[in-house]
């Protein structure tokens, strides 16, 4: 049975490891360290903590001021707040600058669950990637959170790391996470399934119910959405009859249109979606709200084949 691990709060205990490494890191949080687990940093370095309460706009333009006099800063809150609300000072203050803020977001996506339509950032991958300098991760599960959060610290400028409420599965046979690079988890010559967050558990689960079908399937872990990782998708495209990209996040602007995007241009090829499909949120358990969506591994079998039979 696969540990399962909240990425939160690795990022939280990634924050204290990364604290004693180095005195130029100072983090920030509007009001919700407990769920963000930046709390933990704050026990630990209280001096280089600074909570600015239910004003996340103030908490991004400080933060770019931090940042411009020589400090790597992660600021954090929910992915709703630090996308939607916070979009104007991400852009103009931290990325037209080209400045060292880490933002790591968490309770990203449908699965918040009881929280409700207002706080599921659905949107959030779209409306910050297209704005120039800012790198854009989404990591699949807790140790892969750790080592996304020391290659933010490591790699100048902004950053959106994007994590979950819920637990999630740790998945077997990772490579070691390289920015920009994803990754082949499973080998397969019918279909392409690519996926980012917890999209890649379900992805391996679809694999799994494909295999018994005699359907070969290629999975890949695709955890860095900009810059992304081209050369693979298009040899992907290349080595299979078609692609299924799966994504806790609209099918508008994130993980699908960025692989179709590449694709129209480079590389022409079958592409199906599994994502939010142009809806808001809704409060509800996480595992209803899954199916409700289509965002299970039945939903990436059924796309599959719909693609190859």
């Amino acid at each position: 049975m696969a540990e399962m691990l909240y990425a939160r709060d690795v990022y939280g205990k990634t924050l204290v490891e990364l604290g004693k490494l180095g005195k130029d890191i100072v983090v920030c949080d509007a009001d919700l360290s407990g769920s963000t687990r930046t709390s933990l940093f704050a026990k630990e370095f209280p001096s280089r903590f600074f909570n600015f309460g239910v004003a996340e706009q103030n908490m991004m333009a400080c933060s770019a001021g931090l940042a411009s006099c020589g400090k790597v800063v992660f600021a954090s809150t929910f992915a709703m707040f630090a996308s939607g609300r916070a979009w104007d000072q991400v852009r103009n203050s931290i990325c037209y600058s080209d400045l060292n803020v880490k933002i790591v977001a968490t309770h990203a996506g449908i699965t918040v669950g009881p929280d409700g339509a207002s706080h599921q950032a659905l949107e959030d991958i779209a409306i910050l990637r297209a704005i120039p300098n800012i790198k854009i991760v989404v990591p699949s599960d807790g140790p892969e959170t750790r080592e996304a959060i020391f290659a933010a610290y490591e790699t100048p400028g902004p950053f959106y790391v994007r994590l979950g409420r819920s637990k999630v599965p740790t998945i077997e046979g990772k490579a070691p996470f390289k920015l920009g690079k994803g990754y082949v988890l499973r080998q397969g010559s019918d279909v392409t399934i690519i996926a980012c967050g917890l999209m890649v558990h379900e992805a391996l689960s679809a694999w799994e119910q494909l295999k018994k079908e005699n359907i070969s399937a290629a999975v890949i872990n695709i955890h860095t959405v900009k810059p992304i990782d081209e050369e693979l998708i298009i040899d992907a495209a290349r080595r299979t009859r078609g692609l299924v990209v799966c994504e806790e996040h609209s099918v508008i602007g994130g993980l699908a249109s960025s692989v179709a995007e590449i694709l129209s241009e480079k590389h022409p090829a079958k592409i199906l979606k599994v994502g939010v499909r142009n809806r808001f949120g809704q409060s509800g358990e996480e595992k209803d709200l899954l199916r409700e969506y289509q965002l299970t591994s039945g939903d990436i079998v059924a796309r599959a084949k719909s693609l190859i039979l």
